[in-house]
């Protein structure tokens, strides 16, 4: 996210493990990452809702959530 838009600059968020294969330490699910990238864009992520084939739809899906630990 390079520190544009709200985010802090040069953070590192989580670790993998020494070759790279697997997140080791404060995952983040796709969700969340939507979840955060809306919330810095000035969207609420639980509102962004469309209707298909009569069901309510979100980006989020039920469990995106926004990593406070990255905005600055």
């Amino acid at each position: 996210m390079a520190g544009r838009g709200g985010v802090k600059g040069g953070h590192i968020h989580g670790a993998t493990d020494e070759f790279g294969w697997y997140a080791v330490n404060d995952v983040v699910h796709v969700h969340d990452l939507d979840a955060t990238i809306l919330h810095v864009m000035g969207l609420d992520h639980e509102r962004l809702t469309w209707r298909h084939a009569g069901r309510d739809y979100r980006l989020t899906d039920v469990s995106g959530k926004v990593m406070k630990g990255i905005i600055a």
